[in-house]
């Protein structure tokens, strides 16, 4: 389920190409999404991240628990072992990046469909070495919380859609603001919160249980 309609052109066409797949339905948003699941209860669900209203980490659980049966394969722009890491935990049986040749995400349903757990390759290692070391991962610090109290209300709107995927550009269009100005405030709140990386954002939102 991916919200650009010439993506999900393309899509339809690779799939329905291939012998022994055929697209059942297609949805633009997370609630589409779910209706759609429910009502076909498909045997695959290809699913973005980034989409307007509910995103598709937190449409998840809720796909999981609608269609069981489905195996859920995340096809994102987002190269980031954070968002590797919340959608494996919500239950996707894969992580594959838009901008992976076409052999390579008909290779991953495949191995879904198998029962296998397939990772885009440039995300394999920071995968394994959360598994080998899970005790080397940083705590959450807990001054975190005070400091996400020194922004201003639209900082920490901005901050929340970023961590929640969206591009500068969408949130610009969210809240009727400029590319330039939500740059401001991502900035502004970054260096309020004392972070540098949208890994470390998404981090700290789950910590405070913004994204939840």
């Amino acid at each position: 389920m991916d919200d650009h309609s010439v993506l999900r052109a393309g899509l339809r066409l690779l799939l329905n190409s291939q012998p022994d797949l055929t697209v059942a339905g297609e949805a633009g948003d997370a609630r589409e999404a779910l209706a759609l699941a429910e009502s076909l209860q498909p045997d695959l669900i290809l699913l973005d991240l980034t989409m307007p209203g509910l995103s598709g980490i937190e449409a998840l659980p809720a796909l999981r628990r609608l269609a069981p049966a489905a195996r859920i394969l995340v096809l994102t722009m987002h190269d980031d072992e954070s968002y590797l890491r919340q959608a494996l935990r919500k239950g996707a049986a894969g992580y594959v990046l838009k901008k992976a040749a076409d052999s390579e995400l008909i290779n991953a349903i495949q191995a879904v469909l198998r029962g296998e757990v397939y990772v885009h390759s440039a995300l394999t290692r920071s995968l394994v070495s959360d598994l080998v070391a899970p005790a080397d991962k940083p705590a959450p610090d807990p001054a975190r919380d005070e400091l996400w109290e020194t922004l201003s209300e639209r900082e920490a709107e901005v901050l929340r859609l970023v961590a929640r995927g969206h591009t500068n550009a969408e949130i610009a269009e969210q809240l009727s603001l400029s590319v330039k100005t939500v740059e401001t405030y991502r900035a502004r709140g970054m260096e309020k919160l004392g972070l540098r990386t949208r890994a470390q954002l998404v981090q700290a939102a789950l910590a405070k249980g913004i994204l939840e």
